[in-house]
């Protein structure tokens, strides 16, 4: 039988010669020396005249005035404690959620969160003048104030006390009125007689003095039981300042309405109340 050579498969195929690419930019042809060896070795060496070998290369000494020596390295000996970042308290995250107004009423400073009676300041409006010189009309709306069921009702309301006492303190130059608009607000947003009577004493004596008449626009039996069951607590100079209105067509006959703003709602629960009534515009 003739013998036939072996064929080679690609895992016995004959082994090449490495190549070692050489880059133009970085080494240059007459600067490379290529010595061959014996044939049976068929190996290439390539040396570069003129560099140093690693053998000839001095490593730099850590304690000498080295880049190295700059660097701190770890160490057993224990670092410095690091100055804590000052923790965000949670009254400064709700000092920062709040907007502030310091006000002050006396020899006492107090501090109104702006942010939470933002929604409630249709409260208090501006009625205009009445009489000569500058005899403010304040006008004072119930369906406007908070609700009671809120879980910060008694937060909301001090500072809504404040803002309006702030104010009157502001307005008020010589005498003045109010007008309250008790109807068409519901019974959870009544305020309390407590509330009440605090806010009745924090009035300086100045806006009771000047103050003089207090108009309340669709009085309840509530409100004027209030105000009787008040007679202990308050003085009678005070309780001689109030007058109930029945409707909105008596209030006309008692103050100029031009610049007196009346909600929807009040003059919804005027028609109802008082449907032969007309109310003004």
């Amino acid at each position: 039988m003739t013998n036939h050579s072996k064929r080679p498969t690609d895992l016995e195929s004959t082994p090449k010669k490495k190549i070692v690419p050489l880059a133009g930019e970085l080494l240059h042809q007459e600067d490379i020396e290529v010595s061959v060896g014996s044939s049976s070795s068929s190996e290439v060496g390539l040396s570069v005249e003129g560099e140093k070998t690693p053998d000839d290369l001095t490593t730099p000494d850590i304690a000498n005035d080295s880049v190295f020596g700059s660097l701190d390295w770890e160490s057993d000996t224990a670092c410095s404690p690091v100055e804590p970042i000052p923790e965000y308290t949670a009254q400064e995250e709700f000092d920062d959620e709040r907007s502030w107004k310091t006000v002050q009423f006396g020899n006492k400073c107090y501090r109104i969160d702006m942010k939470v009676i933002e929604p409630y300041k249709k409260v208090l409006s501006h009625g205009g003048y009445y009489g000569d010189g500058f005899n403010a009309i304040v006008v004072l709306t119930a369906c406007h104030l908070p609700d009671k069921r809120r879980r910060d009702y008694n937060y909301v309301m001090d500072n809504l006390f404040l803002y309006v006492l702030n104010t009157l303190d502001l307005l008020v130059v010589d005498d003045y009125m109010i007008v309250y608009f008790h109807g068409a607000a519901p019974s959870h947003k009544i305020p309390t007689v407590r509330w009440l009577k605090r806010c009745y004493d924090l009035i300086d004596r100045r806006l009771r003095k000047n103050l003089k008449q207090l108009v309340i626009v669709h009085p309840t039996l509530w409100l004027k039981t209030v105000a009787l069951m008040s007679r202990p607590f308050i003085s009678s100079k005070f309780l001689s300042k109030l007058k109930y209105v029945k409707n909105l067509e008596q209030l006309k006959d008692i103050v100029p309405m031009e610049y007196i703003h009346i909600p929807d709602e009040v003059k919804q629960y005027d028609e109802h109340k008082s449907p032969s009534a007309s109310s003004p515009t």
